[in-house]
């Protein structure tokens, strides 16, 4: 791992009852980047998030964290550690307050509820939902709902944050909120690792993107370069397409 890598993923496979989800996967991720992690449904693409979050053991390859590794660690340890993740079915607390939700991965940092609560209202005002912050979850719209799902993944003061698709389902108007929001993130000093099929989405916030297809790496590099790479889009869109990059 170099010294200013942060994530280094290195020859990792995973199978499902015989089924290669995942196969030799390997890339490293350097502090401060955005980098895009994309590929056709089924490429393993979550899969690969799941591994890297602890919540699937590969069956081999290593993943190392700031020099450690990853792999024997439980998924509470690991936020811990300071990476955090979004989920693709967002799912809050629908019993608890859109503040109550961002609260709950403010003790990931702190046991003390009064710092907690002043955490989730700093959060909140990043996301733009102070003014939503004490209405019911169950009653969010989806933009809030991605929001809040982004609310809580910072409300853990990761230094790496893994966003699974988190404009999906947004109009361009508001992907493009939260894009600005992405980047803003970044600013914060935090380091991202996004799945997201919107390619106009993806070729325009990502510093590298990798290329994922039935589990394997088929590229990596920047953005003009995948836009351009014969292979990629043959697997991503079928033969005479092209990506639309603005």
């Amino acid at each position: 791992m170099t010294s200013n890598s942060v994530l280094n993923v290195v020859d990792v496979s995973k199978s499902f009852r015989g089924l290669r989800a995942l196969s030799g996967v390997s890339f490293t991720l350097r502090q401060g980047e955005i980098f895009g992690l994309i590929g056709p449904n089924g490429a393993g693409k979550t899969t690969l998030f799941n591994v890297i979050s602890g919540f699937l053991k590969p069956d081999s390859g290593r993943v190392g964290f700031l020099g450690k590794d990853l792999v024997r660690l439980k998924p509470h340890e690991i936020c811990k550690m300071g990476l955090a993740r979004t989920f693709q079915i967002v799912k809050p607390f629908s019993h608890l307050s859109i503040l109550e939700n961002v609260a709950v991965g403010c003790f990931n940092a702190t046991n003390d509820i009064q710092e907690a609560e002043e955490r989730a209202w700093e959060v909140l005002r990043f996301v733009g939902l102070e003014k939503k912050a004490l209405s019911p979850a169950m009653s969010t719209t989806t933009p809030d709902r991605k929001r809040l799902e982004l609310a809580r993944a910072l409300a853990s003061q990761p230094q790496l944050l893994l966003l699974d698709e988190v404009m999906a389902g947004l109009n361009p108007t508001e992907q493009m909120q939260i894009v600005g929001l992405v980047r803003e993130v970044r600013e914060k000093g935090i380091t991202l690792l996004v799945i997201e099929h919107s390619m106009r989405v993806i070729m325009g916030l990502c510093d590298r993107i990798v290329v994922l297809n039935h589990g394997e790496c088929i590229a990596e590099g920047e953005p003009r370069a995948i836009c351009s790479d014969k292979d990629v889009i043959e697997a991503y869109l079928g033969k005479g397409n092209t990506f639309v990059r603005d």
